[in-house]
């Protein structure tokens, strides 16, 4: 059974079509990429319109839906291959639909009752997409076997002196040289006291002896995605750098073990925080634990303090605590963990001990 026709078994009653229209459920669901494109499933059968700019690739590659020429403007289009069809109500994506967007629709489609309630992002993104298979998970260690295969690269390469930036253009250069369709973010360089900028954006600044340098990095192999941080030292590092690293990587595998299935979000979260808060450094980790990986790079569930949901099999989570000490230095350590379905598996397999440069 296709995610199709795993979704077509799950639309909820009185809705009589999805309209998709979001670049990533439309990847998710066709396994095929475009920046144009509208994805109608009914219960018993299932549209992609897109343009003439796609029209031939998309009749090659889709397989779960019929492929259908889109004339004109989409919500145009769509209004008349609506009309005669007993399509009467149709559940939008409220996650992905703005104010103006939701106008159009309804001047467009007046005949039609439009669902914005959020069941449909629920039903996506909760029940199916949260839901990792083992074809989702291998071509997620293909994403990460990229990034850890940048991470021994990058270690060769860094030399005091190097901006920031340097280092990043070569891990993108590195990543889509290998493998990687594309990046997963962009990717985070932050050495010395911009390490205490949890998104820090690479610049100038050059790498020198005594920086900390926490590197954030993802590539996207076959729409799934990977997300990885590491901290490594350029020099030794001194007595603190090394209580705060350690720090974070006792939290980090704490929380690791604590990741079983059935076990509480918020739980895993909060073995990480306790870690951190006894050796005193509780107001320096003021992000979550952790988020789903997937077609897109935050997903469900969440390790965070305010989760509602249990870590349960299929889901690929991240585990990244970090201490930031502003104006000073930060560290961070992520790794990706996989329930698939027995136990726990942890995707990353870079070294966390701490690397000295």
């Amino acid at each position: 059974m296709n995610k199709i026709q795993q979704f077509q078994n799950l639309l909820p009653a009185g809705i009589d079509a999805a309209v998709i229209t979001s670049e990533h459920n439309r990847n998710y669901f066709l396994g095929f990429a475009s920046s144009n494109g509208t994805l109608l499933v009914a219960r018993d059968k299932a549209f992609f319109f897109t343009d003439s700019r796609y029209i031939t690739a998309a009749k090659e590659a889709v397989t779960s839906a019929e492929v259908v020429l889109e004339k004109g403007v989409p919500l145009a289009n769509l209004k008349a291959f609506l009309a005669g069809k007993p399509y009467r109500t149709l559940a939008l994506e409220a996650k992905h639909i703005t104010l103006a967007r939701f106008a159009a629709f309804q001047e467009e489609l007046a005949g039609c009752t439009l669902d914005i309630s959020g069941e449909l992002d629920r039903l996506i993104l909760h029940t199916l997409r949260r839901k990792k298979s083992p074809e989702e998970a291998r071509k997620i260690r293909a994403a990460q076997a990229v990034t850890d295969a940048c991470f021994a690269h990058i270690l060769s390469f860094i030399r005091e002196g190097m901006t920031e930036k340097e280092i990043a253009l070569e891990m993108d250069y590195y990543m889509l040289s290998h493998g990687a369709d594309a990046l997963s973010f962009e990717t985070i360089v932050a050495s010395g006291e911009n390490g205490a900028k949890p998104h820090a954006v690479p610049g100038n600044r050059r790498v020198r002896q005594g920086d900390f340098i926490t590197m954030d990095f993802g590539a996207v192999v076959d729409f799934y995605h990977s997300d990885m941080t590491r901290t490594v030292a350029l020099g030794e590092p001194t007595g603190e750098m090394l209580q705060v690293y350690n720090t974070v990587l006792f939290a980090q595998n704490a929380a690791i073990a604590a990741a079983k299935e059935g076990v509480k979000c918020v739980e895993i979260d909060a073995v990480a925080r306790h870690i951190i808060e006894s050796a005193g450094y509780g107001d320096y980790f003021g992000h979550g634990l952790g988020h789903g990986v997937g077609v897109e790079i935050h997903e469900e569930p969440c390790f965070n303090t305010r989760s509602e949901d249990v870590f349960s099999a299929g889901d690929v989570v991240t585990v990244e605590p970090g201490i930031y000490l502003p104006g000073r230095f930060g560290v961070r350590i992520e790794d990706m963990i996989y329930h698939d379905g027995q136990k726990v598996v942890n995707l990353t397999e870079s070294e966390k001990k701490l690397i000295v440069l």
